[in-house]
């Protein structure tokens, strides 16, 4: 099969990636509205082209948090990447530090923080959950200070979790319920088995051995159900600012006040995102929050976008409403899943590749000149 774009890898992904593990990252929450709105209002979204311009020396480049980067770009943390592909979140890590992009590990990732600084020499990112056992959300915040982690994205959408239909018929879990159905799919992806097999870890590795009375996977799904903590509130951002003394970003804000909010707790950037349309269905999409929150913070803080990029052309509607830059997860997870450390490799140049162009074609060489003036009206 010729790959051209995200669309292709998604398709060898498809067949490639046992079907809860495909379904976990593709999936939304309850009827899946907001998860449809990021990408229908996206594609909505039309860019105005200009002609006759000079647009010989056009450049990607720019920074995210005062770092050069070689295009706008973030791979935003995703659970359970490592079950997409064996060590996924090292192969991950490995081709964000080959694009020049940084890369961003989840809590509930199966290779552990020490895992992914122990292959590559870039820092990374990492993602913190922040749950009712405050101990071991400390030892977390710890152990990426101690990796040399360059910033910490703290989540505050994540309070409750939304139910994904998807994930309950399949019967997720970590190893997989081994379900007739599931030994069967498992049983037709050979290359998907070895890769995992041959993995350094098959559960949630920051957690297993790091929770008092959790050492398998039995006893951390009874832990980690029991450790959403509703009673999260902006006192936790603070006491998070107070012990962690990088650059520290807030994902999942959708709301004006909530951005004004961040601000004055201390964040360094926040991500206008709706947890992928896995969380509370029902709520805008992320393009259509951008603008008035990028107008409300102006440069208080970066502002960095979540939901539903697919293509350069994505990237340079967020950025002409507001953002910095842009995070990526299902885009470099159907990478992943179709072609390992070379996919996400790939998928990353599709889209610096479509932005490049999509740059020449509204007469624009550098992304601080990308601006309103991109969009048609």
């Amino acid at each position: 099969m010729v790959v051209t774009c995200i669309e292709d890898l998604r398709e060898i992904a498809r067949h490639k990636v046992p079907r809860m593990f495909f379904d976990y990252a593709e999936s939304g929450s309850y009827a899946e509205e907001t998860l449809h709105a990021n990408r229908r209002d996206l594609e909505a979204i039309l860019l105005r082209q200009k002609i006759l311009v000079d647009v010989s020396k056009r450049s990607t480049a720019t920074q995210i948090l005062g770092k050069p980067v070689s295009v706008p770009l973030a791979l935003a943390p995703i659970g359970l990447c490592g079950m997409q592909r064996g060590n996924g979140e090292i192969l991950a890590a490995k081709a964000a530090a080959k694009a020049g992009i940084p890369f961003c590990l989840s809590t509930m990732s199966v290779c552990s923080i020490e895992d992914v600084a122990e292959e590559v020499s870039e820092p990374f990112w990492f993602q913190l959950y922040v749950m009712r056992d405050r101990k071991f959300i400390r030892a977390l915040v710890e152990r990426a200070s101690a990796a040399k982690c360059s910033a910490l994205v703290l989540t505050v959408d994540l309070q409750v979790l939304g139910q994904r239909h998807r994930d309950i018929k399949n019967g997720l879990s970590v190893p997989p319920k081994m379900k007739i159905a599931n030994l069967i799919d498992i049983a037709t992806k050979p290359g998907w088995i070895i890769s995992v097999l041959r993995a350094k870890r098959r559960n949630f590795g920051n957690s297993v051995g790091h929770v008092q009375g959790v050492g398998d996977n039995t006893s951390l799904a009874e832990w980690t159900n029991s450790q959403f903590d509703p009673a999260l509130n902006w006192e936790d951002v603070k006491w998070i600012r107070s012990i962690w003394k990088g650059p520290l970003i807030l994902k999942g804000i959708l709301d004006v006040d909530d951005a004004k909010l961040a601000t004055e707790h201390g964040a360094d950037a926040i991500v206008v995102s709706n947890h992928g349309g896995r969380q509370l269905d029902g709520a805008p999409s992320s393009i259509w929050a951008l603008p008035k929150i990028a107008e409300a913070v102006g440069n208080k803080v970066e502002v960095l976008f979540d939901g539903g990029v697919r293509s350069g052309q994505d990237v340079m509607r967020a950025l002409a409403l507001g953002a910095k830059a842009c995070m990526i997860g299902r885009a470099y997870i159907y990478g992943l899943g179709a072609r390992g450390e070379e996919g996400v490799g790939e998928a990353i140049g599709f889209i610096r590749r479509e932005l490049e162009t999509t740059m020449a074609l509204t007469g624009v060489n550098k992304i601080s000149e990308i601006g309103p003036q991109v969009i048609a009206r």
